[in-house]
């Protein structure tokens, strides 16, 4: 049984490295912000864009990830290093296979996406170098799952605050043009992600030569392609992989649905939702060391303290976004001026972040619950449920967004009830579903 000091201790690294992490979207958008509403748009698509394909990548190590934990808890050390080395063959195919989709097919997408030729325009000059990043951010994610899968998640935080400054420093260079570069705008703010994410996977490579005992866990040899192990992986993070795609998927149709309100109210989508990226840190923190305590827990001890651990997990979460909530509801005017200084823009952006703090009390619970269900190496069920959410998710846009036409404010209440419906189904599911006897 982990206790409360144990849990932070799994938990705050990761926080801190999804902190400085997210302070590059952070980054573009105040930057971005700056130079006007259509590059803000811009990215905010683009980005979108990116990252929808990326969740594949990232759902295949969430898998990985549950592996290499279930592993590390049974004490078979040996066995964590061939997951870590497949994935990471396979996330290279893979990364290669989908810029060349992108290459071909991200324009038409786009142009059906969007109504705007200008923010089309500027989505396409950012994206034709975003996703060169898909070569670094999908190892990224391996190296990711390995620390997290063997509760070493101090590195995290380090590495984070690496790709962090890096971005912070090119994106004030290539935007505006500082220190004898020309002024690229949106794509300046695309290239220095990329170079971020570059930096990122040469901080992992060095500090686990340096740090890991390789031997201990079979990162010592690199084996050749093993069908069999990969299987066994895949087994596990296909659904993870549909489902933070399906996820990422419904976000993006959430846009397409705001921009086709002007704009203004894209503007303002693309704000809110980095502040409401900022304020799902803490959460998602807590809801990954769940995921991975559970995973580790199972292994060493069986499943009697499963829900205890989540209960506990859950309540931490709680107590922590309360005052986050209690900070943003007190000072809107204050953050959102963080990523713009046009007064308007930020009188109209304030409703929404009031509905965002109301949605993330209840995020605060269902993401611990529902990365609880994962942990256990029941991903197909995990599946099942985000399904069941998105098509009300997916309804309930399209209908307020783009048949209403709803103000901005009201578009985003779909956080609530998508975490709302999160929550219920998976509070149901550990209660009395049959994931006790799961074998990964």
């Amino acid at each position: 049984m982990y206790t409360n000091r144990q849990i932070w201790n799994v938990s705050y690294p990761i926080f801190l490295s999804l902190l400085a992490q997210n302070v590059i979207n952070v980054t573009d958008t105040a930057f971005l912000g700056r130079v006007g509403e259509v590059e803000l748009g811009a990215a905010a698509m683009g980005g979108l864009f990116y990252i929808c394909i990326f969740t594949i990548a990232f759902g295949f190590s969430t898998g990985s990830q549950i592996v290499i934990a279930r592993r590390n808890g049974e004490g078979r050390y040996a066995d964590v290093g061939p997951v870590m080395i497949q994935g990471v063959f396979f996330l290279l195919v893979m990364a290669t296979m989908l810029f060349g989709f992108s290459k071909a097919f991200a324009q038409p997408i786009m142009g059906v996406m969007i109504s705007s030729d200008k923010i089309l325009d500027a989505t396409m000059e950012f994206l034709d170098w975003r996703i060169f990043g898909f070569f670094f951010s999908f190892v990224n994610v391996m190296f990711r799952a390995l620390y997290i899968g063997i509760t070493r998640t101090k590195v995290l935080t380090i590495n984070a605050v690496v790709m962090a400054i890096t971005n912070i420093i090119l994106d004030y260079i290539f935007v505006f043009g500082k220190f004898g570069f020309p002024e690229m705008g949106v794509k300046g703010a695309a290239i220095a992600s990329v170079i971020a994410e570059a930096s990122s996977i040469l901080f992992f490579f060095i500090y686990t030569y340096i740090t890991v005992d390789f031997r201990k866990y079979g990162l010592n040899h690199f084996r050749s392609f093993d069908p069999q192990l990969l299987l066994r992986i895949l087994n596990i993070s296909c659904f993870t992989m549909l489902q933070y795609f399906l996820a990422m998927g419904t976000w993006f149709v959430f846009f397409v649905a705001v921009e086709r309100l002007g704009q203004r109210e894209l503007a303002i989508a693309n704000i809110v939702r980095s502040i409401y990226i900022m304020m799902l840190i803490p959460v998602n923190s807590l809801a990954t060391t769940s995921n991975t305590l559970v995973s580790n827990a199972i292994g060493r001890e069986g499943t009697g303290n499963v829900l205890v651990i989540i209960r506990k997990i859950a309540k931490m979460s709680f107590m922590i976004m309360f005052v986050c909530v209690v900070v943003a509801s007190l000072f809107p005017q204050a953050i959102l001026s963080v990523y713009t200084n046009e007064a308007e823009l930020i009188r109209q952006a304030v409703p929404s972040v009031y509905v965002i703090c109301v949605a993330m009390l209840v995020a605060s619970l269902a993401n611990v619950y529902f990365n609880g269900i994962s942990g256990t190496g029941n991903t197909q069920a995990a599946l099942y449920l985000e399904m069941i959410t998105l098509v009300f998710y997916v309804s309930y846009i399209v209908f307020i967004g783009m048949y209403i036409k709803a103000p901005i404010a009201i578009c985003f209440t779909i956080e609530i009830l998508y975490y709302t419906l999160l929550f219920v189904t998976s509070y149901i599911y550990l209660k009395r579903g049959d994931w006790r006897n799961k074998k990964i």
